[in-house]
C-alpha cells in the first residue's frame, strides 16, 4: 500500500457532527459557524475569529480589512504557495519579496528593512510547514515603520513562537483548513485578530457589504463559511494537540534515523519554537533521483516549492526580475517526506530504510 504524503484523520466523530447539522436544516452560515469562531479565538488567545471560505479568501479579505490597495506595497517571501502574494495583487497592491533565512526557509527578518519606503503598508510573513518565522524581529520592525504585520499561518495551526500561538502576535492572521492541513474542514479558513475594528470590517466584507439585511455599505463578497464545515472543524480543533503531538513524534523519529546521513540535511528548529510539521521537510543534495527512487517504493513526496514565486509565468508577466539566492537553492533542493499522523511504526521505518537503500545503491 501507498505511503501517502498527506491524509486527513476523518472519524465518527466528524461524521456524527456533520449529520446533526443536515438534520438541523440550518446549513450555511448559522450557529455552528459562530460556535466554531469562539472556540477557535479561545485556542488562539485572540479576541475575534472570523472564519470563512477558504485561506486563500482570508488572506484577501485580510488585505482589505486593513485598507492596502493601489500603489502599496507590502513585502513578503518568495518562498510559499502563490496564494500569499496572489492575495497582494488581489487588492491592487505590489509584492515585494525579500529572500529567506536557509535554516528555516521562513522569511529573513535581515533582509526586510532594506525594503521599506514610504509604498510600504505592511509585512505579510508566511510560518512555512508549520515552522513559526523570527516574529519578535519582524514586531519590532513593523512598530518602528508603522506597518501592519500579517500573518499566514495557513501551515501552522497550533504552532507556537517563545510560548505563544502564531496568529495572535501580527495585527491579523490568517488560517487555511484545505484538506492536506494540520486540521481541515475539507476547505474553509479563519482570520484572527484583537483588533475590535478589523473584526467589525471583515465580517462586512465576507457577508456581501451588509451592515444589515439588504443594507450593502461597502463591497463585500460571498466568503462566509457553511455550519456544515463548520461542524467538522469544531472535532478537528478537540484533536489537533493530539495530533500535533503525532507530527512532531514522528518528525522527531526522522531526525533521529536521518540526521547523519550524507547528502540530507533534516529540519532545524530554533528551541524557542513549536514546530508542527504540517510538512517535514529534507535538504537533498541530489533531489530528483531520490524523489523518483521513492515513489517507485510506493512512498509518496512532493516538493513544496519547485520555483520562487517570482519566477513563476504570472509574475515573469508582471515584470519580476530579481534573483534571491536563499529562495533559489531551496527550490531546487527540498523535498516533503510523509509525516502526518495516521502514519504506522511500520511506515516510518520503510520511509527511513528506503531512504537508507537509495544512499547504500550509489
Amino acid at each position: 500500500m501507498k505511503i501517502t504524503i498527506s491524509k486527513p484523520v476523518i472519524s465518527v466523530d466528524e461524521i456524527n457532527a456533520v449529520e446533526q447539522v443536515l438534520s438541523s436544516g440550518y446549513l450555511a452560515y448559522g450557529p455552528r459557524a459562530r460556535e466554531f469562531e469562539k472556540l477557535f479565538a479561545e485556542y488562539i488567545g485572540v479576541e475575534h475569529a472570523i472564519s470563512i471560505v477558504n485561506g486563500t479568501a482570508a488572506l484577501h479579505t485580510a488585505l482589505l480589512a486593513l485598507g492596502i490597495g493601489e500603489g502599496d506595497e507590502v513585502i513578503t517571501t518568495p518562498f510559499s504557495f502563490v496564494a500569499s502574494s496572489n492575495a497582494i495583487l488581489y487588492v491592487g497592491a505590489k509584492p515585494v519579496f525579500v529572500d529567506i533565512d536557509p535554516a528555516t526557509y521562513n522569511i529573513d527578518p535581515d533582509r526586510v528593512v532594506e525594503k521599506i519606503n514610504d509604498k510600504t503598508k505592511a509585512i505579510l510573513v508566511v510560518h512555512l510547514y508549520g515552522q513559526p518565522c523570527e516574529m519578535k524581529a519582524l514586531r519590532e520592525i513593523a512598530d518602528d515603520h508603522g506597518l501592519f504585520l500579517v500573518e499566514d499561518a495557513s501551515q501552522a495551526h497550533g504552532a507556537e513562537y517563545r510560548g505563544v500561538k502564531v496568529g495572535s502576535i501580527g495585527d491579523i492572521a490568517t488560517f487555511s483548513f484545505y484538506a492536506t492541513k494540520n486540521m481541515t474542514t475539507g476547505e474553509g479558513g479563519m482570520i484572527t485578530t484583537n483588533s475590535e475594528e478589523l473584526s467589525k470590517k471583515i465580517r462586512l466584507i465576507i457577508n456581501h457589504g451588509q451592515s444589515t439585511k439588504y443594507t450593502h455599505v461597502v463591497l463585500g463578497y460571498n466568503y462566509r463559511l457553511t455550519d456544515i464545515q463548520a461542524s467538522i472543524g469544531i472535532q478537528q480543533l478537540k484533536k489537533l494537540d493530539r495530533l500535533n503531538e503525532m507530527r512532531i513524534r514522528n518528525a522527531k523519529f526522522y531526525d533521529k534515523k536521518l540526521s547523519k546521513l550524507s547528502g540530507v540535511e533534516t529540519p532545524f528548529a530554533p528551541g524557542y519554537v513549536k514546530h508542527v510539521y504540517h510538512q517535514y521537510v529534507l535538504w537533498v543534495e541530489e533531489r530528483d533521483g531520490l524523489k523518483s527512487f521513492l515513489e517507485n517504493k510506493g512512498i509518496q513526496t512532493a516538493i513544496h516549492y519547485p520555483m520562487p514565486i517570482y519566477k513563476q509565468p504570472l509574475y515573469r508577466e508582471l515584470g519580476y526580475e530579481i534573483h534571491l539566492e536563499n529562495a533559489e537553492k531551496a527550490s531546487n533542493h527540498v523535498l516533503s517526506i510523509p509525516v502526518h499522523p495516521l502514519l504506522t511504526e511500520e511506515d516510518l521505518n520503510k520511509v527511513v530504510d528506503m531512504i537508507y537503500e537509495y544512499y547504500e545503491e550509489r
